[in-house]
């Protein structure tokens, strides 16, 4: 065999390698331009997620050095933007400031901000549990039992480190209520919790001893 009609083994190699790309070329540019999009669109997401995280941890700050306990609203304002900007760090922290400061009388309002950080904003799960605890606080002196009970549905059915807590603030609902047979029962499941807070276990005892015992 002549030398012009043979082909090595890596020529040939190469060649298959050349026809495949030239028969599938439409492909291999479609996917690279679909990888350069997908990365830029990554990065373009980080940069946007960190700005917007800088902007919130201003806003919120800001707020903090404005506020003037005698002209409160810029703050109140301010805060309420930063809620709905749903930062699973500054978000929470800005509906703390407000209840913690009285500044919101709206209980309608304020329902609607705990919703939106329980339902809409990516909080670690002991965080949306939290506020789910002190959104149930927040109601017990004016909500329903039907209410009530919906709002602790979550933390009650599992377990959870609030879990304890939400049944000493039902037990202390039904208790207000005089229907002592059912604030007597979230008392006696405290006290048959492997994993209940400690002080919450002993208070409940306390309770139990003082105002069910015969």
């Amino acid at each position: 065999m002549s030398n012009e009609n043979h082909i090595a083994p890596g020529d040939q190699e190469n060649l298959n390698l050349k026809n495949i790309f030239l028969n599938n070329k439409k492909y291999f540019i479609s996917f690279i331009i679909i990888f350069l999009l997908l990365l830029f669109g990554y990065f373009f997401y980080s940069d946007n997620k960190r700005d917007i995280k800088a902007k919130n941890s201003e806003l919120y700050n800001l707020a903090l050095i404005e506020y003037n306990k005698d002209n409160p609203n810029k703050s109140v304002d301010t805060m309420k933007n930063v809620i709905m900007f749903k930062d699973p760090t500054y978000s929470p922290l800005a509906l703390y400031f407000l209840l913690d400061n009285n500044l919101l009388n709206n209980k309608k309002e304020i329902n609607n901000y705990f919703d939106i950080l329980i339902n809409d904003t990516p909080l670690d799960r002991e965080v949306k549990n939290l506020i789910i605890y002190k959104k149930g606080l927040f109601n017990s002196n004016s909500a329903s039992e039907e209410e009530l009970l919906s709002i602790f549905k979550p933390l009650i059915n599992t377990d959870n480190i609030w879990k304890s807590h939400s049944l000493y603030v039902l037990a202390e609902f039904f208790f207000s209520k005089n229907e002592k047979q059912k604030s007597k029962e979230f008392f006696e499941k405290i006290i048959e919790m492997k994993n209940s807070n400690q002080q919450i276990k002993i208070e409940a005892q306390k309770r139990l001893q003082r105002d069910f015992s015969a």
